[in-house]
């Protein structure tokens, strides 16, 4: 079967608010990215020459391009349900390529698809950055103040716009393979955005990469089962039921209620849940409106409630409650909860995971392929999974010299050999997925 084109695309500092109906896109006053590309000379491919021929000669022709997408994102970066420019280039590139690219409804993050057939897996990347200011002096370095790619999505988005292309230019496709180009990861609502749209209509597995500073550069970490933590906010609001504020033995105490359960709720899920399921409570806030010359009216609790076992978040949402009504009753204050399910737990298929792992071993030799361990980190990817069979895995992106550093950091760093890593993963898992 045919893929739908195999034009090379041209770089980023070539794609203009013609090329994009910005109707569809975004408002007529925006303006594209600005291009962050210099004399670029491209990273090494370690797995050159391991095939398909076609892959090793689109990537051979235009890794340069690729970092130059990458760049270019990462100089503009945009927050999560604003990625309107971001979502205009990624239009405009695939535009590019011959596909016929969707904008979501929401109004930022895109849906295409290459080849054609009644099979289709699908391909995820995320394109939203982080309220985060970037300090690694790169000379591409985050133009945005205040705002950043300090979890590597740029790096996402150019390796499957490189794997969009790239299946553009074979001769021929064994399926439909979609691209799903999701916004407001960072936020919670992204994922559910794309499957509202129908992104997983019709799908049989789904795949995606993250990057990770832990991994050396050239190894991509799998896991089968959980491989992120479940991760809901938590919101306590509280309220005297009484009219004596200046009358302290008449009052109930705000600020002793939200101790109480700021040091309960932690204390009792410690008793209450399996401990190996990795289940956190952390408090982000504490806040009592100062009340002069009495106890204040009302205040408010904040806070995110993680874990990694799926059993055990389908149990929190009764089992906090329970706690936190028994914690409140002595106050006498009255009270609201909020618990909100922002992300469930990545849980990657067996059958999925196995194919990745081939598919990675394949395209760039078995050493390549390493474990990983589950993390406590929260990711949407979980809503897909709980759709359709698929596998999250971790791009290793540390150089092997000097600290490895983290995520969400203002120094966060990508060694760019991970560019054309990514690139064959996702284009051979896509293959193996539909072969």
């Amino acid at each position: 079967m045919k893929p739908v084109a195999r034009d090379l695309v041209p770089p980023p500092a070539e794609v203009t608010p013609a090329d994009v109906t910005t109707a569809a896109v975004a408002p007529a006053d925006v303006v594209p990215l600005g291009s962050a590309v210099e004399d670029l000379v491209p990273v090494a491919d370690p797995a050159a020459g391991r095939g398909p021929r076609w892959l090793d000669d689109w990537l051979a022709a235009n890794l340069t391009r690729v970092m130059s997408w990458r760049r270019t994102l990462h100089a503009n970066p945009e927050l999560m349900r604003r990625e309107t420019r971001t979502t205009e280039m990624v239009v405009g590139l695939l535009r590019g390529f011959g596909l016929c690219p969707s904008v979501l409804p929401v109004g930022t993050g895109v849906l295409c698809e290459v080849g054609t057939g009644p099979r289709c897996v699908a391909l995820r990347a995320d394109i939203d950055a982080l309220p985060v200011a970037e300090s690694t002096g790169l000379s591409y370095a985050s133009r945005v103040p205040g705002v950043s790619h300090a979890c590597g999505h740029d790096v996402h988005t150019a390796i499957l716009l490189g794997a969009a292309a790239a299946l553009a230019s074979a001769p021929d496709l064994p399926g439909r393979v979609r691209l799903l180009f999701q916004p407001a990861e960072e936020e919670p609502g992204g994922a559910l955005d794309v499957i509202a749209a129908g992104g997983l209509d019709g799908v049989e597995r789904i795949f995606g990469l993250h990057c990770d500073p832990k991994v050396e550069v050239g190894r991509i970490g799998t896991r089968s089962g959980p491989v992120t933590s479940a991760c809901d906010m938590l919101e306590l609001r509280v309220a005297a039921t009484t009219r004596f504020g200046t009358r302290d033995e008449l009052s109930a105490d705000v600020v002793h209620a939200l101790g109480v359960v700021a040091t309960g709720l932690p204390a009792m899920l410690a008793r209450r849940v399996d401990p190996r399921s990795g289940t956190v409570l952390a408090w982000g806030l504490m806040d009592a409106p100062e009340t002069p010359c009495g106890t204040p009216r009302e205040g408010v609790l904040r806070g995110t409630l993680r874990t990694g076992d799926p059993a055990v978040n389908a149990q929190l949402p009764a089992l906090v409650e329970e706690i936190v009504g028994w914690l409140l009753r002595p106050t006498g204050v009255r009270f609201g909860l909020d618990h909100v399910r922002a992300v469930p737990v990545v849980d990657n298929d067996p059958d999925s995971t196995a194919l990745l792992q081939t598919a990675i071993a394949d395209a760039l030799g078995p050493h390549a392929v390493t474990s990983t361990t589950q993390s406590c980190g929260g990711e949407d990817f979980g809503w897909y999974v709980q759709h359709v069979p698929g596998s999250y895995a971790r791009l290793g992106t540390w150089s092997g010299e000097g600290p490895h550093g983290d995520l969400h950091q203002p120094t966060f760093r990508v060694d760019e050999r991970a560019l054309p890593i990514g690139v064959r993963a996702m284009v051979h898992v896509a293959l193996a997925a539909l072969g």
